[in-house]
């Protein structure tokens, strides 16, 4: 993990803009929001992906940056005083705050083509139009069929009470969307997969995908802000619907070991070759931050 994350960490420093290109401020805002923090757990599952595929760790680099730079524009968005309202994000002050709401909202919005950008002008598969179909997987999970749809239904839903059913389908668009597409990309920069194996693959990424905001509600609730490196406890604030408000705590926790049983099972046929993502699985389930 640490080999991964610190050469995404450099990857993402090449593909950004540099601070003193003009405009100055939005770049130097654009870099503060993407570098120097995050799990970079969408990375970690592209380069896992790439592994099942003998794919190219170049090629995985650039899918692995361009949805982490989406996952950055979100949290920025995702932040400002229009939608959470957040002054924290990885341990630091969020982008609103250390720049101001309309630089913030620029640098999300420069982001977001960057992506495509750094997608289109490297080769990151045999075929051109293999290439844009990966284009496409990104851009479906983006837009109102994926993340943001899924933010846009989070918002609809402030102080009301969901079913299970409806906050999994909102969490399947609004996190599990763009964790499903670095997983599916990362695959896709090898070799390619037959119908089973890429559904069982797609069952994986969704399966760890919810566990991540089930884990991320316990965390909400039950660790402190210094551990997470955001504010603690801001979905109850927010009367936000969770897995935690829906389940009791411990039957959150229950379920986010039931979905990583399910993810290490939809793996099994893949042997050898998937003993990272079966780690990540572990991880996303077990970490505390």
């Amino acid at each position: 993990m640490g080999t991964i994350q610190a050469r995404m960490e450099a990857a993402l420093q090449r593909f950004l803009p540099a601070s003193e290109t003009v405009p100055e401020r939005l770049h130097r805002a654009m870099r503060y929001a993407v570098l120097g923090g995050g799990k970079r757990v969408r990375p970690l599952l592209a380069f896992a992906a790439g592994e099942l595929t003998e794919a190219d760790p170049a090629r995985v680099e650039v899918v692995a940056a361009a949805v982490e730079m989406i996952h950055a524009y979100s949290l920025v968005h995702d932040d400002l005083p229009c939608m959470d309202n957040d002054v924290l994000r990885r341990g630091k002050r969020t982008c609103h705050v250390e720049f101001d709401e309309a630089t913030a909202l620029l640098a999300g919005d420069a982001l977001q083509p960057l992506a495509f950008q750094i997608l289109a002008e490297h080769v990151v598969a045999d075929r051109p139009d293999a290439q844009i179909e990966m284009l496409k997987i990104l851009a479906v999970a983006s837009g109102s069929r994926g993340m943001a749809g899924g933010q846009a239904i989070d918002l609809a839903c402030v102080g009301k009470r969901l079913s299970l059913p409806e906050l999994e389908f909102m969490h399947i668009h609004k996190t599990g969307a763009l964790i499903r597409a670095a997983v599916v990309l990362g695959a896709r920069c090898g070799h390619g997969l037959d119908a089973k194996q890429l559904g069982r693959l797609e069952h994986y990424a969704k399966t760890v995908g919810l566990a991540f905001q089930v884990v991320d509600d316990v965390l909400d609730c039950d660790a402190s802000t210094a551990t997470l490196g955001k504010t603690a406890g801001k979905d109850a604030a927010h009367e936000k619907p969770t897995y935690v408000s829906i389940l009791g705590l411990a039957d959150a926790r229950a379920l986010a070991e039931e979905l990583r049983a399910e993810a290490h099972a939809a793996l099994s046929s893949f042997g050898a070759t998937a003993v990272r993502l079966h780690d990540l699985a572990d991880f996303i389930v077990l970490r505390k931050f």
